[in-house]
């Protein structure tokens, strides 16, 4: 289901941010005050501020004080997202509550920086000084019915946003009030164990082994230092190019281990690590199987603190006894 989204706040708060960032999520973006600039443009007069706040005012004086919501619902389309600015009458809102899923934000900032940010924007019909911006805040902050009225349209706002100057810590706060009113914005992350063992499952696609692919990735400090995957050596025929006679036999598994040419996810992932001179001891190793004994000695001695495995290998029971005595953790992770 559609949700309406309605701003309200005092000058330069942020609202135009918000409404831009929520048009790049998919809102249709509208304003209150688009139905009084089609009033000016229609009666041929210029479009100013002073003008806006007079024609809006009129407007209210002559229909009632919620005529500009009812005007700008007709625009609305209930199959779609929308976002609707510059909202500064009580009854605006009432009129908007009529609507299914309709919540207002109050865009709120420190008086001193929003007198910076109107500063910056350089009109001319802006106050020039801290104390003429302070009483034309006044006078738009109560006002009688029909007129602008901040203070008792903040009072009736669902969600409060404060927009400090920091562009990031409003985009997060913005996607946390979306996440809390529709689970269409909520953001779900994969735990770290889940995204490095993904990883992992990826890595092992690039396999040329023809009975199992398996690979591994080495992390520390939940960055990537190193990845395997199984294989033939290089310079050496693929697996998968037959070179490897007992894969291409597919021997059971266990049998004639010493036969098979193919490096292991795990032993690829720490010898890439030394080729490159990248020390990982301490590190944690995520592999789509659990190590055979070989790869469990290989890391045993390279110092891994920790094996998180996807999958049962057929033969580990041994290699499991090695890492408890060598104080290697070791854990399953399905996914």
């Amino acid at each position: 289901m559609s949700i309406l989204i309605g701003l309200t706040g005092e000058n330069c708060s942020g609202k135009g941010t918000v409404a831009e960032s929520l048009k790049k999520k998919g809102f249709a973006v509208v304003s209150l005050s688009d139905v009084v600039r089609e009033e000016l443009a229609r009666e041929g007069k210029k479009v100013t501020r002073d003008a806006l706040i007079q024609k809006a005012n009129a407007l209210r004086e002559q229909f009632g004080p919620g005529i500009l919501a009812q005007k700008i619902s007709i625009h609305i389309d209930p199959n779609r997202n929308h976002v609707i600015d510059s909202i500064r009458n009580p009854a605006e809102v009432e009129e908007l509550k009529k609507q299914k899923n309709f919540f207002l934000f109050y865009i709120t900032a420190p008086a001193e920086l929003r007198f910076e940010r109107m500063q910056a924007r350089k009109r001319e019909s802006d106050p020039h000084t801290f104390e003429a911006f302070l009483h034309l805040e006044q006078l738009e902050a109560k006002g009688k019915s029909t007129s602008q009225n901040l203070v008792a349209t903040a009072r009736l706002a669902d969600k409060n946003i404060e927009n400090d100057g920091n562009f990031s810590r409003l985009y997060d706060r913005l996607d946390a009030v979306l996440a809390e009113l529709s689970g269409d914005f909520r953001l779900v992350r994969p735990s770290w164990d889940d995204y490095f063992m993904n990883i992992a499952k990826v890595v092992s696609s690039r396999s040329n082994c023809i009975k199992r692919k398996v690979a591994a990735v080495i992390v520390k400090d939940r960055r990537i230092v190193s990845t395997g995957y199984n294989g033939t050596p290089r310079g050496v025929k693929n697996c998968s190019d037959g070179g490897c006679a007992r894969c291409n036999r597919f021997e059971e598994s266990g049998k004639n281990l010493s036969e098979c040419v193919c490096s292991h996810g795990e032993e690829n992932a720490i010898v890439q690590a030394s080729y490159h001179g990248i020390p990982i001891q301490g590190t944690t190793l995520y592999c789509t199987y659990s190590s055979c004994l070989l790869c469990a000695k290989m890391i045993i001695n390279a110092g891994i603190a920790e094996v998180v495995y996807n999958e049962d290998y057929p033969l580990p029971e041994l290699s499991h006894r090695l890492f408890q005595e060598a104080g290697v953790k070791m854990r399953k992770h399905k996914v």
